[in-house]
C-alpha cells in the first residue's frame, strides 16, 4: 500500500460502531466500568481515549513502527523524551537546536544534574569525540531549525551503538513522508504534530515513535505522569488533517525547491538554506537519508532594513512563529522561534536578526514567487 492510500486506510478512520466515515470525538474524561475488578478497557481520557488511540496508531503507520504515542504538544513530546535522563547522565546534542528543546535543557536538565555537550552536527567526528563514559543519549535534528544543517542520521547511529547510546532524532522538518529514521538506526523519532502532519494551522500536538517496548513503556508512563496528553478535540482534526498530507506536502516541497532556486538569484540575499540545492553542503548526504529538500528554507537577507521591508511588504504568507501550514509562513527566527535563547547562543548558531525562515504553503507559485521579489525589491 502506497502512502497517500495508507493515509486514508491503513489506521482506525472508520467508527466500528456506527461505521461513520471519521472516529468521534469521545468528549469524556472518564469511562463507564461494568465490572470493576476486571476491567480492561478505557477508563481514564489521560491513560487513554478511543480517538487519541487512532492518532497513535496512525503514527505507527506513518513511521512504520511497533508503538506510537500522543502528546498535547511538539515540547510535550520532546520533553518526554529527554526526561528518560536522569542525574549524573550526560548527552550530545546538535549546536543547530529548536529553541524550545535548549530552553528546557538550560530550565529543567542542567537543575536536575544533567550534563550536555553541543556539537557540529555535520561533523560525525565531532559527535565521536564528545562521547563520554556517562553519555546516555544522542539527540538531533536534521535537517536542524533554523539553518537547515544536515546530520548523517545512519554515521551517527552507528556511532550511538558502538557506545550503547540511545539516539532520539526530532524529524518534524522532513516529517515520516520525506525521511524514514527508525530503519536506519535512530532509536526515538519526535515529530510536532502541529506543523505538516495536521498541516492547517490549527491545532497544538505532538507525536512519538519507536520500535523498542522498554523505551515505550516508559515514555507512556512520561505521558500520563507529565500530563501531556493530547486534547480529544485536537486529536480529531489531526485525524481529519493528516488524511491530505501527502498531496500538501507534494506541493509544498515543489514550492520550495522553486522558491529556493529564485532566491538565490537576488544580489540582496546573501544565502539560501535548503538541503535540495546542490550548493548546500550537506545536500550529498541529504539526498542519501532522505527523499526530498522539504518545505522549510530559510535564508539570509544583507541588512536589517531589507528583513523589515521584506516582513512589511510581503503579501501572501502570514507572518507567524509557527510553519507545516497550507499556507506559507514567514517568520524571524531571531525573534521569534530562537528568543528564549541568549543572544550569544542564537549568535553562536548562525542565527542573526537578518535571517529569515520561510515554510512553503501550497499556493500557486508564480503568486508567491512574485510576492517575494517585489517585497525584497
Amino acid at each position: 500500500m502506497k502512502m497517500n492510500t495508507k493515509l486514508l486506510h491503513a489506521y482506525p478512520v472508520i467508527c466500528k460502531e456506527t461505521g461513520a466515515s471519521s472516529i468521534p470525538k469521545f468528549q469524556a474524561s472518564t469511562f463507564h466500568q461494568p465490572d470493576a475488578f476486571n476491567h480492561e478497557g478505557y477508563n481514564y481520557t489521560r491513560f487513554g481515549n478511543p480517538t487519541i488511540t487512532a492518532i497513535e496508531e496512525c503514527i505507527k503507520t506513518l513511521e512504520d513502527s511497533k508503538y506510537g504515542l500522543a502528546f498535547s504538544s511538539g515540547m510535550a513530546a520532546i520533553n518526554a523524551v529527554l526526561f528518560l535522563l536522569s542525574q549524573g547522565d550526560h548527552f550530545i546534542l546538535a549546536k543547530n537546536i529548536y529553541g524550545g528543546t535548549f530552553q528546557t535543557i538550560q530550565e529543567f536538565l542542567v537543575r536536575f544534574g544533567i550534563e550536555y555537550t553541543m556539537v557540529d552536527e555535520s561533523d560525525v567526528s565531532a559527535w565521536e569525540a564528545a562521547i563520554q563514559p556517562n553519555t546516555k543519549m544522542i539527540y538531533l535534528e536534521s535537517p536542524s531549525n533554523p539553518l537547515l544543517t544536515i546530520t548523517d542520521l545512519k554515521a551517527v547511529s552507528k556511532l550511538a551503538k558502538q557506545h550503547d547510546i540511545l539516539v532520539a532524532c526530532d524529524n518534524t522538518f522532513m516529517t515520516p513522508l520525506g525521511q524514514e529514521t527508525l530503519p536506519i538506526g535512530i532509536d526515538i523519532v519526535i515529530h510536532s504534530g502541529t506543523k505538516f502532519i495536521n498541516g492547517h494551522s490549527d491545532v497544538i500536538a505532538g507525536l512519538v515513535a519507536t520500535n523498542d517496548e522498554a523505551l515505550h513503556k516508559q515514555l507512556k508512563i512520561h505521558q500520563k505522569a507529565l500530563g501531556g496528553v493530547l486534547a480529544v478535540e485536537e486529536g480529531w482534526l489531526l485525524l481529519r488533517g493528516v488524511k491530505t498530507m501527502g498531496l500538501r506536502m507534494e506541493r509544498s516541497i515543489e514550492n520550495a525547491q522553486q522558491l529556493a532556486e529564485f532566491l538565490q538569484t537576488k544580489k540582496q540575499v546573501k544565502h539560501v538554506y535548503y538541503p535540495g540545492l546542490p550548493t548546500h553542503p550537506g545536500y550529498a548526504i541529504h539526498q542519501q537519508q532522505a527523499k526530498n529538500g522539504g518545505a522549510v528554507l530559510s535564508f539570509d537577507l544583507e541588512t536589517q532594513d531589507q528583513v523589515e521591508a521584506l516582513f512589511k511588504n510581503c503579501k501572501v504568507p502570514i507572518v507567524a512563529v509557527s510553519l507545516g501550514g497550507v499556507e506559507s509562513i514567514l517568520s524571524l527566527p531571531w525573534l521569534m522561534s530562537h528568543a528564549a535563547m541568549p543572544e550569544e547562543e542564537r549568535l553562536k548558531m548562525g542565527v542573526t536578526p537578518t535571517l529569515v525562515r520561510l515554510s512553503c504553503g501550497i499556493e500557486d507559485i508564480e503568486d508567491l514567487i512574485a510576492d517575494l521579489d517585489q517585497a525584497i525589491q
